[in-house]
């Protein structure tokens, strides 16, 4: 299992967490498990219960970035983190300690059950036999998609699909194909991931397929490190988008065939008659 310590990010022992942890088993009684959605990453923006459910744990474990983005609230708890790509070896390691009675928080950028390690927490606990699962929270958190239509006006006020562009979890295909479906549904889509040094075309390609079936005027929003220090947002159209800066920490709000931009708020109508 590959899993390291950041252990005294504010101030405490350098000495590895998970070591530390193994030494102070809860008893034979599973404990608590939290899966906290801590949105952007920092206290203003997350819920009083996700706060609280920080403050209640023993243990966070986490991405190593995420985790850096609340030291605040960690203060000296124990702590452990790893890297990208190593989902599975962190919520597994999360879900044994609670298992062993440890009052466990697993944080998640936005919200825990949007991309996030709620199902995957849920999943390894079910392979658990049911005298030891421990109890389970979910503790919704802002997601990109919220915090983006925020700062972009009112881009979300009917139907709307939420799509990754990443395809480490989910064929190319099937990512195009449920774009086409949502651009002839006439959804608003909200795009996640969209581009990245390895995936630099999918964005364009994703538009070739959306302009099918909305005009090239079609309004279109781009938010960077929504939420966060440095955040600044762009509405251009669909026959732009090429053109504009988009990256792994953007995301794309593609309007629908009624969304219009007003004094720089973009606004789709939820049909009221005003």
């Amino acid at each position: 299992m590959s899993i390291s310590s950041v252990n005294g990010i504010n101030e405490g022992k350098n000495a590895s967490a998970e070591n530390e942890v193994c030494q102070c088993h809860g008893g034979d009684r599973p404990g608590t498990i939290r899966v906290i959605g801590i949105g952007p990453g920092h206290e203003e923006e997350m819920t009083p219960k996700a706060v609280k459910a920080m403050e209640a744990s023993d243990i966070i474990v986490g991405y190593n970035t995420y985790i850096a983005l609340v030291k605040d609230l960690i203060k000296d708890k124990e702590v452990v983190g790893n890297g990208m790509r190593q989902e599975v070896d962190r919520c597994q390691k999360a879900v044994d300690l609670a298992a062993e009675g440890h009052r466990v928080a697993v944080i998640s950028s936005g919200d825990p059950g949007v991309y996030g390690m709620a199902g995957l927490v849920l999943e390894l606990i079910q392979k658990l036999p049911k005298e030891a699962r421990p109890e389970c929270e979910v503790i919704p958190g802002l997601t990109a998609a919220n915090t983006s239509a925020a700062a972009l006006g009112a881009p979300l006020m009917h139907d709307y699909a939420v799509i990754s562009l990443s395809d480490l979890m989910t064929p190319w295909e099937q990512i195009k194909n449920r774009a086409k479906l949502a651009a002839e549904g006439d959804f608003v889509i909200a795009i996640y991931n969209p581009k990245s040094r390895g995936r630099a075309t999918y964005l364009d390609e994703i538009r070739d397929i959306v302009l099918q079936y909305r005009k090239p005027e079609t309004p279109v929003g781009i938010v960077r490190k929504a939420g966060r220090p440095g955040m600044n947002w762009t509405i251009s159209t669909l026959e732009k988008l090429p053109e504009e800066h988009v990256d792994m920490q953007s995301t794309v709000i593609i309007g629908k065939s009624t969304t219009f931009v007003a004094d720089g708020k973009m606004i789709t109508p939820r049909g009221y008659k005003a």
